[in-house]
């Protein structure tokens, strides 16, 4: 079972760019972040056309997020428990097979200092607590998407350029601490322990040229699915490519 992840930085600008990725990539399921349309205007019939079932949580020109999947989505749920008043489309999931798939486009959180960074540290809590909520019911789950979160100094080309980034910030690496201390496990990071590898660069500066990038997008997986970890990569392939997103899918395989 391959699990792939990506903000694809609105799905009608790039949606040619992404389907001929679903085509050579082939994932069984897969989790877009920054899918800027609301849920109705999303392109199903071009992702029906590959064989994919939908399950879409969408937003006018922001955010929005949506799963696709090989095989039947089962007891969907939309929007992240904890604030009812939270209107922002950044969550979803359902059961995929038997694994209960979750798809995230964590908040920025720029600038700290703000009401968005807070906004950011109380979603992360609410995600802690719904992983909290899916380990006790043991429930094998993946979270995965645009986590905007570097964890680690090794995460960035650039370090120091990111120390007073709401990305970076120390109160941020420690929310995300929470959620590995909680039983998950980084994927990519699990089964690439010394590599240096990113999945955004901006677009400014020639970042991608120099490959001045970080690693924010991260698929988490409950203690049942790290068990059956087969890999898990990078693909750069889509970065390169004319009118690219900023970022670039992560792909975890899981064997049965």
């Amino acid at each position: 079972m391959r699990i792939a992840t990506w903000n694809v930085n609105s799905v009608k600008a790039r949606l040619s760019n992404v389907l001929d990725w679903l085509r050579a990539a082939d994932p069984d399921v897969a989790v877009l972040q920054e899918i800027k349309c609301e849920t109705e205007a999303f392109p199903r019939f071009e992702f029906e056309a590959l064989g994919y079932k939908l399950l879409v949580h969408g937003q006018k020109s922001y955010n929005g997020v949506a799963l696709l999947s090989k095989t039947p989505i089962e007891d969907p749920l939309t929007g992240l428990d904890g604030d009812g008043a939270d209107t922002q489309a950044r969550y979803l999931e359902a059961t995929v097979r038997g694994v209960r798939v979750c798809g995230l486009y964590l908040p920025n959180g720029n600038p700290a200092g703000t009401e968005k960074y807070d906004y950011k540290l109380a979603w992360m809590e609410r995600l802690r607590r719904r992983a909290e909520t899916l380990l006790t019911a043991g429930t094998p789950f993946v979270m995965g998407g645009d986590f905007n979160v570097i964890p680690e100094a090794r995460d960035a080309a650039d370090p120091a350029a990111w120390t007073s980034d709401a990305l970076f910030l120390l109160e941020t690496r420690r929310r995300f601490r929470a959620l590995l201390h909680l039983g998950l496990t980084d994927s990519w990071r699990a089964l690439n322990p010394t590599a240096v590898g990113y999945s955004f660069w901006d677009y400014q500066n020639q970042a991608w040229q120099a490959d001045n990038g970080i690693r924010i997008d991260h698929l988490l997986v409950s203690p049942e699915l790290a068990d059956r970890l087969d890999a898990c990569i990078i693909d750069r392939e889509p970065r390169g490519r004319d009118r690219a997103s900023d970022h670039t899918p992560v792909v975890a395989t899981l064997s049965e």
